[in-house]
């Protein structure tokens, strides 16, 4: 239902591609809105740190921010088609993706996060994963960073859309990867019996992706402009500090 309603209102603009949407000073928003706690839905009110965020990206740069939900796999798909402006949605820079869009400075800095059901003594972290069935959300970047491990062949990959943190729980896998904050996160609120297991073993740095269009740098270079703004007069960190009572705005080392 939300995203009906969301995309009826972005209809009724009478608007039509990104070249419109930037005339007319809106700038549409992909998410899922099933990553909690940065972008969720809540008694039919689309929230959390992502779309807070861009609302005040927006207020600062001068921009209507129109969102629209959609499954995770599908953003880049539909920023590729022109059909968003942009996915905020935690979207880590990669070589691959650097090549293919046009990315803000990071606004989060954050870590891959290895969890299992509560009470798995076997895997205590990253390197522990060998022999072992690992979730990891479909589309996200976690996939290809366990890829990347020296001994990833001996890893039992498998991608979800939804429901890594139950089947983690019920047994079905034997541990997922999310970064840190959001499996803290959901630690913290869910009634499933999980634990981070060790430290991150990887930095991310996420940041919001624009076609590589001389409209879609024009828009990124304003959207940057806003978030350089938000980074100095703190108004990121308070949005960090109200949804994870800590700032993964900046590295540790500035927050020290």
């Amino acid at each position: 239902m939300l995203r009906t309603l969301i995309a009826a209102a972005v209809a009724t603009a009478g608007l039509s591609g990104a070249a419109a949407a930037q005339e007319n000073d809106t700038l549409r928003v992909g998410m899922s809105g099933g990553y909690f706690p940065f972008t969720f839905v809540r008694q039919d009110e689309l929230q959390g740190f992502e779309v807070d965020v861009m609302n005040a990206v927006g207020e600062e740069a001068g921009l209507d921010i129109a969102f629209e939900t959609m499954s995770f796999s599908g953003l880049i798909g539909a920023l590729e088609a022109g059909r968003i402006d942009t996915i905020a949605n935690q979207i880590t820079i990669t070589p691959e993706r650097e090549d293919a869009f046009a990315f803000t400075q990071p606004y989060v800095i954050d870590g891959a996060q290895v969890v299992t059901k509560e009470g798995n003594e076997e895997i205590e972290g990253v390197d522990d994963l060998r022999g072992k069935t690992v979730a990891v959300n479909l589309g996200s970047n976690f996939e290809q960073l366990l890829r990347d491990l020296d001994f990833a062949d001996e890893i039992d990959i498998r991608t979800y859309e939804s429901n890594i943190e139950q089947d983690t729980a019920l047994g079905r896998v034997d541990a997922f990867v999310m970064d840190r904050v959001s499996s803290a996160q959901v630690i913290q609120e869910s009634p499933l019996p999980l634990e981070l297991a060790g430290q991150p073993f990887s930095e991310i740095r996420n940041a919001l992706p624009f076609r590589d269009t001389e409209d879609g740098r024009a828009m990124r270079d304003r959207v940057d402009e806003a978030l350089t703004a938000l980074k100095e007069d703190g108004t990121l960190s308070e949005i960090s500090q109200k949804w994870f009572g800590s700032d993964i705005t900046s590295p540790a080392a500035e927050t020290e």
